[in-house]
């Protein structure tokens, strides 16, 4: 019987195993996974385990009886470190050579690097997998001052966590606002004025220069000329994709933006797949060819490539979605918010409140919605985006007195 093995048991490399044999695949399946830990959901890694509030176990995606009862060989502490496509093997970290039919690169990403000096000082660190956050946890607890370098959702959740916690915060971006790649002035203009009301001072067109200390960082000196006390330093400054394997195995690349797949989640290697934040495909709501870092995307990619893998019909192309959680705020972003210039906004609700909606549109479809506590508004347009119908009133959306569903209504008529 065929195998298929998948490097990275991340949650595109999961939901991947699991529907394979959702799909009817019989052969073996095995899932490769770096970390020694079960397999896990990587969101409440910067909120509810960094604040202590959830054990390490209720992150896990499944126990490890449910693998072996699925037949799905997991194998952690063990990464692949070289691809031989010539006669399909996958050579580990252990030194093994595992045989494949097919392979899926779930690879994921790793942490931007901040490249200055004291960036190795005691106190100073990433957020990105269990590990990352156990080595903070301790020093979390017992700091006073904490810096977060980085306004995009890791930081400024971050941020929140500790605000909540009773510390001294402060957040350095180098941008001119916070959450600037993700989102419009309004909604970044909200979030700074929300955490400036918790007591987080906010530093924006502000990167680092240095971390100084001698064996523990005491403080860093910002590029606006600032010094900051910080007893804790957490960078969040973005993710690059884990494509080197790929690379050094001959398959197509864009460098630094990932692993190039066509609509399948096929690479130039028809044998091998490429799926979640390591893969850069094609995608209707982009418009073209895209690398997105979510959750929704890696679990509908997973889904795309074990369809195709079982020689199943794929799935609807699904509108992309994400959130972020601070403090009592939930933000909800559905389809892709524009940059630049060639696309409107239309504001629902009123910011001071802490419930409102951002509608962007482009000529007559509605593309991309922020709702911040505002469910309803994120589940119509998450059923409009993409949908051909008549043109969206942009008064409409606008008042709070009409109910946002009758856009399904028009929608469908």
């Amino acid at each position: 019987m065929a195998t298929a093995v998948i490097i990275g048991a991340g949650q595109a490399g999961v939901q991947c195993a699991f529907s394979l044999r959702q799909n009817g695949w019989e052969g073996r399946v095995i899932l490769l996974g770096a970390e020694e830990v079960a397999p896990y959901q990587r969101p409440p890694l910067s909120k509810a385990y960094l604040a202590g509030e959830m054990p390490v176990e209720r992150l896990s995606f499944r126990d490890l009886a449910f693998y072996e009862s699925e037949g799905i060989e997991l194998r952690l502490s063990e990464s692949a470190t070289a691809i031989d496509r010539r006669d399909n093997f996958v050579i580990t970290s252990e030194g093994d050579a595992i045989a494949y039919d097919k392979l899926v690169l779930a690879t994921g990403t790793r942490p931007r690097r901040l490249q200055v000096p004291g960036i190795t000082l005691e106190g100073v660190g990433y957020l990105r997998d269990v590990a990352d956050v156990d080595r903070l946890k301790s020093a979390f607890g017992s700091a006073e001052r904490v810096l977060v370098v980085g306004g995009g959702y890791i930081g400024l959740e971050v941020a929140a966590v500790a605000a909540k916690l009773g510390k001294s915060v402060v957040v350095a971006e180098a941008a001119k606002r916070v959450l600037a790649r993700v989102t419009c002035p309004l909604v970044s203009a909200f979030y700074e004025r929300f955490h400036r009301a918790k007591g987080v001072d906010i530093r924006t067109s502000a990167g680092v220069l240095e971390f100084k200390g001698e064996q523990h960082v005491r403080s860093v000196i910002l590029t606006d000329g600032s010094e900051i006390d910080c007893d804790l330093a957490v960078v969040g400054i973005g993710v690059v994709p884990n494509e080197e394997v790929a690379m050094y195995a001959g398959l197509e690349i864009t460098v630094g933006d990932g692993i190039d797949v066509d609509a399948r989640m096929r690479t130039s290697d028809p044998d091998v797949y490429a799926i979640g934040d390591c893969a850069r495909a094609p995608n209707p709501f982009a418009d073209g060819v895209i690398r997105l870092e979510s959750v929704a995307n890696a679990i509908e990619q997973a889904k795309i490539a074990a369809a195709s893998l079982c020689e199943k019909a794929l799935p609807a192309p699904a509108v992309p979605w994400f959130w972020s959680d601070q403090y009592d705020l939930k933000l909800q972003t559905a389809g892709l918010v524009p940059r630049g210039t060639g696309h409107r906004e239309v504001l629902r609700g009123e910011p001071d409140s802490g419930r409102f909606a951002v509608f962007y549109l482009v000529g007559d479809r509605l593309v991309a919605v922020d709702a911040i506590n505002s469910a309803a508004a994120f589940n119509v347009a998450k059923r409009i985006i993409g949908r051909d119908g008549p043109k969206i009133d942009d008064a409409l959306l606008a008042d709070t007195d009409f109910d946002l569903r009758q856009l399904l209504a028009n929608a469908a008529a």
